[in-house]
């Protein structure tokens, strides 16, 4: 299931954050860090993801 995780969180970040953590403070910031950049999206989701 990680590696779905991982997959989801590099096409669409805040999906990926969403499925870990749900709706919180860290899909927020990912959801913000994704409409700023893309990448640092992606470094938050995946941050995210290992921390759990």
């Amino acid at each position: 299931m990680n590696i779905l995780r991982i997959i989801l969180t590099v096409i669409l970040p805040p999906l990926g954050v969403f499925l870990t953590v749900g709706i919180g403070m860290h899909f927020w910031i990912n959801l913000l860090l994704t409409l700023l950049g893309y990448f640092p999206g992606i470094v938050h989701g995946i941050w995210v993801l290992m921390s759990k």
